[in-house]
């Protein structure tokens, strides 16, 4: 064979796996047919959004995943090490960190997705990283310079305990450092997803119209609707403060789509398209995997018990009294 015809169909062979690693799997069904998403996932992983170290490659090999998957190892034992009662104090205005890791799940593993680790969920661009343009730049450069404000308006929504932190509640849902574990309960009509963090409750409406665009919903307003065996989701019409929290930030013209199709016994394969120019360049793409959690969403009490909040509100109110 030609060389150049035997790259080409190597090439062809490597472009199609995914999806003949997705038709392989015959999922479980719903009572009306429907592919069954239901249960307790998790997407706890190494793997982040964008791709942390520029000169690695979307698809990871083996010595490279042994490498990242060491390294995590290597910083667990050094977070949950015994602290050194002889350090003294840290300085002044300095980072205090947590006492162990012990409440974090950052993950122990690299994500595989269609049968490959990935260093990023972002598969477009190609380097990895969200195409944020000049105008989202300055738009997100404004947003963060109101972030951490005297009193509690100026903390973001997740500190506020109003939404999922580091874009774990969705749209698009990402890994967070701990409370990963989402629980999908599904009906004819709707598709409920109940993310530990914060305790988000995303309602899916099934082959229905979006609401009129005035209503705007922290979380957005998502329609779906089954193609094949794969959920598709279209989100739009969140209000301000959730489109303007980070990591992904959305603007009033943002369309989120997302794809949830189960691709194994234990695996639910996510991929999401943003499509919006009011930050970014152009539309973007990304996947990651689901796996089963061996545990149930816990409980997250995000602001119960917590004393000081009086004494910040109060605060607030007098500063802004002078």
């Amino acid at each position: 064979m030609n060389p150049s015809h035997a790259c080409l169909a190597l090439l062809c062979a490597a472009l199609a796996a995914p999806a003949a690693f997705a038709q392989a799997y015959s999922p479980p069904r719903t009572p009306d047919g429907k592919p069954d998403l239901q249960g307790m996932w998790t997407n706890s992983s190494i793997t982040t959004l964008e791709r942390a170290n520029a000169s690695l490659p979307l698809v990871l090999d083996e010595a490279q995943v042994a490498n990242l998957e060491k390294s995590r190892l290597q910083q667990e034992v050094s977070a949950n090490s015994r602290t050194n009662p002889d350090e003294g104090a840290p300085s002044a205005g300095g980072a205090i960190g947590g006492y162990n890791a012990f409440w974090l799940d950052r993950g122990m593993k690299v994500g595989v997705v269609h049968g490959t680790a990935r260093s990023s969920w972002i598969t477009e661009p190609a380097n990895g990283k969200m195409p944020i343009s000049d105008q989202g730049k300055q738009r997100i450069a404004k947003i963060m310079t109101t972030r951490n404000e005297d009193g509690p308006e100026g903390m973001n929504p997740a500190d506020r305990c109003l939404v999922g932190s580091r874009g774990s509640g969705g749209p698009p849902m990402l890994n967070n450092i701990y409370n990963n574990t989402y629980q999908i309960v599904q009906t004819p009509d709707h598709v409920m997803i109940d993310v530990e963090m914060m305790h988000d409750a995303r309602i899916v409406r099934l082959n229905q119209d979006h609401k009129p665009e005035a209503v705007k919903q922290w979380l957005g307003d998502s329609v779906g609707h089954w193609d094949g065996d794969t959920l598709v989701v279209e989100t739009r019409n969140w209000n301000r403060w959730h489109g303007d929290y980070e990591p992904v930030f959305l603007s009033e013209q943002a369309i989120v789509t997302e794809r949830f199709t189960r691709t194994g016994a234990d695996e639910l394969t996510y991929a999401f398209e943003i499509n919006d120019p009011g930050f970014y360049t152009q539309p973007w793409k990304a996947e990651m995997v689901f796996t089963t959690s061996q545990g149930p969403v816990y409980e997250f009490a995000c602001h119960e018990g917590n004393h000081a909040l009086h004494g910040i509100l109060q605060g607030a109110r007098i500063l802004e009294g002078k």
